[in-house]
Parts: C-alpha cells; sequence; structure tokens
C-alpha cells in the first residue's frame, strides 16, 4: 500500500472517530428499509484506488446509459425542429401560432406528468418505469408521422408530453443514489451533454433522411418521425433488461453474479452515506405518502430555486425555440439551415461542461456562477432590439449563436436542489418540481414572439430584457436568503450542549433541510 493509499484509508475512517462519533452512528444510520442498509458499515476503510475504480466503472454502466437515455428522448422531442425545416406546418396546414400551441400543450403536458410519474417510478423502481416510458414515447413518436392536421398534431403532442414528461426527474433522483454531492453536477452535466450532442446527430440524420421527401408519395418529415422512433424502440427494450434498481441490486437472471462484489457493494452505499446520511433514510421503491407530499410540497426553504429555475431560462428561450424557423426567415435553405443549427449545440455543450467544471473548481459559489448566463445574454439581447432591419443575416445569425451559447447551469441547478433537500421525501419531489418550472419557463418564452412582432420581434427581446433584469435581483436574493438561513440554524445548533445536540437529533430525524446541523448550499 502506498503513502497516497493510507492517508486516503485513514481519510475514510474520519467520520467515525471525531470525538462524536456515537451521536454520527447513531442519527446518521440508514434506515432499515434502504435497500443498502445491510451494505452500510460504518468502519469500513478502502483505499483510492479501489474507489476510483469504482466510480470509473459507475461512470461507463450507469452515467453512460443515462445519456443514451437522455439521447433517445431529445431524439423523439427535438425531431419536430428538423421537420419544421421540411415544410411540415405548411403539409398539414398549421400556422405558427397552431403549432405555438401545440407545443404549449406538449410542454403543459410534460409539465402535469413529471410529479405523478416520479411519484411512481419511486414505488416501482426506475429500473422498470424507465424502460416503460421510453418504449411508449417511442410508440408515439412513430405515430407522429400519421399526422396530417391540427388535431392529429395536438394529439401525438399530448402523449409524447406525459410519457416523456418524467424521465428526467427520474435519472437525477437515480443518479443522486450512485455519487457523491461534489461529484453529481459533473455527471450530471455528461447527462445533459447527451441531450445536445442528440440535437448535432440528429440534425445530421435529419440532412439525409429529409432528402427521402417524394419517395412513395411521403414527406421527408414522415420518415424522420418513423426512422427515429424505432431506434428509440430498441433502446427502450434493452434497457428494460439493463438498468439495475440500486448499487446493490445489480443481479438478475441476465447478470447472475451482478456488477460488484460484497466490499465493492460497502464501499458503494458507505462513501455515499457518509456523503449525504440522507439519502439512505428510506428505501427507493416506497411510495411518498400524501402527508409527505405534501410536507415536501410545503418546503419553503427550496422555493427560491424553484423561482429561479422558473424565470432563468425565459430571456433565451424564444430564439431557441424559433432558431430553425427564424434561419428560414432569414434565407437560408433547409440544408443550410440543419447545418447552421450545429455550432448552437456545440456551444451549449462546451459551456455546460465549462460551467460544470469552473462549478467544481470555486465551491460554493453556485449562485455566482449560475448568475453569468443572465450576463452572458445582456449584450446580445440589447443588439438584437437595436439592430437595425437592414444588418445583415450573417451577423443576425452570430448574434443568436452568441445568445444561446450563453453558461448553461442546469446540472449545477440540479445538483444544488438534490443537496439543499436533504431528505430522499423532499428530493424525490423536489427534483420534479425543479424541471416542471423549467419547463413552465419554457412555455412563457416560447410565446413570448407573436406572429405580429415578426420577423425581428423587437417587442419580444424587449420583454427578454426586462426578465433578465428581474432575474439577476432574483440571483442575489436567493444567495442573501440561504445565507441567512444558515446562520439561523448555526446559532441554534450551538447554542445547544452536546447531550442537547444528541437529544435533537434523536427527536427530529425527520426534520431534513429543517434540521439545525444542516447547512444550505448557495
Amino acid at each position: 500500500m502506498t503513502a497516497i493509499d493510507i492517508e486516503k484509508t485513514i481519510e475514510q475512517t474520519s467520520i467515525t472517530s471525531n470525538g462524536a462519533g456515537y451521536r454520527l452512528d447513531a442519527h446518521y444510520a440508514p434506515h432499515p428499509e434502504y435497500e443498502g442498509t445491510h451494505r452500510y458499515d460504518p468502519s469500513a476503510t478502502w483505499t483510492i484506488k479501489e474507489e476510483t475504480s469504482l466510480i470509473r466503472r459507475i461512470d461507463l454502466r450507469i452515467t453512460v446509459w443515462a445519456c443514451v437515455l437522455i439521447c433517445a428522448m431529445q431524439l423523439d422531442r427535438g425531431n419536430i425542429s428538423q421537420a419544421n425545416s421540411d415544410n411540415f406546418l405548411g403539409d398539414i396546414n398549421i400556422t405558427t401560432n397552431e403549432f405555438n400551441y401545440g407545443q404549449s400543450i406538449y410542454i403543459s403536458c410534460f409539465v402535469l406528468a413529471e410529479l405523478p410519474s416520479q411519484l411512481i417510478s419511486k414505488r416501482v423502481g426506475p429500473n422498470r418505469w424507465v424502460p416503460m416510458l421510453v418504449i411508449g414515447w417511442s410508440v408515439v413518436a412513430m405515430c407522429q408521422c400519421l399526422v396530417y392536421d391540427r388535431t392529429s398534431f395536438y394529439v401525438t403532442r399530448v402523449f409524447m408530453g406525459l410519457l416523456e414528461g418524467g424521465f428526467v426527474p427520474i435519472a437525477v433522483l437515480y443518479l443522486s443514489y450512485w455519487y457523491k454531492t461534489s461529484e453529481l453536477p459533473t455527471r450530471l452535466s455528461f447527462f445533459w451533454v447527451g441531450n445536445y450532442a442528440t440535437n448535432i446527430v440528429s440534425s445530421f440524420l435529419a440532412l439525409g433522411i429529409l432528402k427521402l421527401r417524394g419517395h412513395q408519395g411521403w414527406p421527408g418529415w414522415k420518415y424522420l418521425f418513423l426512422i427515429e422512433g424505432a431506434l428509440t424502440f430498441c433502446v427502450g427494450v434493452f434497457t428494460w433488461f439493463y438498468l439495475p434498481a440500486s448499487p446493490t441490486q445489480t443481479r438478475s437472471r441476465f447478470r447472475k453474479n451482478g456488477w460488484f462484489t460484497e466490499k465493492e457493494e460497502v464501499i458503494l452505499v458507505t462513501r455515499v452515506l457518509r456523503d449525504d446520511p440522507s439519502k439512505g433514510d428510506m428505501s427507493g421503491q416506497k411510495m411518498i405518502s400524501p402527508r409527505e407530499l405534501l410536507r415536501s410540497l410545503y418546503d419553503y426553504d427550496i422555493w427560491p430555486l424553484y423561482v429561479l429555475n422558473l424565470m432563468q431560462y425565459i430571456p433565451m428561450t424564444p430564439q431557441y425555440t424559433y432558431l430553425t424557423l427564424n434561419l428560414r426567415a432569414l434565407g437560408f435553405s433547409t440544408f443550410e439551415t440543419n447545418l447552421l443549427t450545429m455550432p448552437v449545440y456545440v456551444m451549449i455543450i462546451v459551456q455546460l461542461l465549462l460551467t460544470t467544471r469552473v462549478a467544481k473548481w470555486i465551491k460554493g459559489q453556485r449562485t455566482f456562477i449560475s448568475m453569468s448566463a443572465q450576463f452572458w445574454s445582456l449584450p446580445f439581447l440589447i443588439a438584437m432590439i437595436t439592430l437595425p432591419d437592414s444588418t445583415n443575416h450573417w451577423v443576425k445569425y452570430g448574434i443568436t449563436v452568441g445568445l444561446l451559447s450563453y453558461p448553461y447551469p442546469q446540472a449545477i441547478f440540479a445538483a444544488w436542489t438534490s443537496e439543499n433537500s436533504n431528505s430522499v421525501r423532499t428530493r424525490t419531489v423536489s427534483i420534479a418540481i425543479n424541471n416542471i418550472m423549467v419547463n413552465l419557463g419554457s412555455i412563457a418564452g416560447s410565446n413570448i414572439y407573436r406572429k405580429d412582432d415578426a420577423p425581428n420581434y423587437r417587442r419580444g427581446n424587449l420583454v427578454c430584457l426586462i426578465i433578465l433584469s428581474v432575474n439577476i435581483v432574483l440571483f442575489l436574493a436567493t444567495k442573501i436568503y440561504f445565507i441567512l438561513r444558515n446562520q439561523y440554524h448555526r446559532r441554534q445548533w450551538h447554542a445547544m450542549t452536546v447531550q442537547q445536540q444528541d437529544a435533537y437529533l434523536a427527536a427530529n430525524k425527520h426534520l431534513g433541510n429543517k434540521r439545525f446541523d444542516f447547512q444550505f448550499a448557495h
């Protein structure tokens, strides 16, 4: 064993030798129903090499497949954008405003399904519910090739939204069971990279598939929906046999020996619970009761994050929603439009990874790092409002790319919400509400641009600028709120003797982030 390995072993045992180990063991041990309880060992030790090897294997087997799954979802929900470049609206005889309504219907159903789907997953297990969702939305995606008018378009939007709605919060909660707090944002950044990388890949696919227009009398977008939906169906079927329920439940009829040894399961469970004991406070397949649901919804300390997620992306949403339509309006062909969307997605990926990395380097500054997206977008919105109508279309394109290349903080926000929940009960609900707020913001943002404001949308861009200014104030207010809450918790906690702290923890294990020994991240 090297000196580094020895040092790491000492570090791993320090949690029970800090002068108050008896309290940690008594009050931070996992719930008996938690599926990893039999592998939790507060005295366990391991080396850096062992832990690094396990993390790498989790990355390859869990995070990579989570990325594949979000790629499947984005492929089926994002190809409507490529369909627009192939005269989708004209072929089914709907207007831009009717398309807006269809997208709002989709997002509304997406939002309505998020919390119920998360609660169902909590009961039956993500290893069963996720593949059912994927198979379901892939079937609807293929049926989109049969859309012929406004009504059929609206119907497919309803079912796509209901089936896709719960996936993201389920995936975020699922990943949180495998990783420590400091590790989760990076994995979530990979997760959302998969989302935007799909837009690049699908643009290339669309370049080829849309050329089938006229074959057998079908427009190209019909082939697009059918072929990409079939690909997603295959992913859903494979997921049914592949995805494990938890780190200690990897054995199945198809994996008789599982992925990990008993010692490796001890390391996986113990390291996560030492980092955040709240992840073991209930079974991963226990239904959230109505009373627990209401308690989580009433958790006012998470509300500031909900408000930020509702508001922070609205100033950028209209340009993103109308990207392909605006490019066509600037005079670019279908082929050019699909090519010109790719730099946008590349820059979003770069900024997502960079923002998450900066948050890892600069610890404890989630608020300011997330707020950087607002300052980034400010000059581009001002330019969109002030530039004359005669501005060259390449300049307009460059401004659009600049605006949509903002530092994307969603991975930071998802991990931030998870950390500040401090209980599985609240985390299950808050992650879903977090995503609901993002999508409610999308509904608002996608309806800012109106037909009578086309093609430069100066009025809409002014609205976006005003909202951006409000967002900066909201970010600052959120940081101040969490600072004040932490000061209150510290005063109450340090006012107690060790014996009083012991009695307090014994009586208040269920309080989550309301416990005085908890500090909010900001």
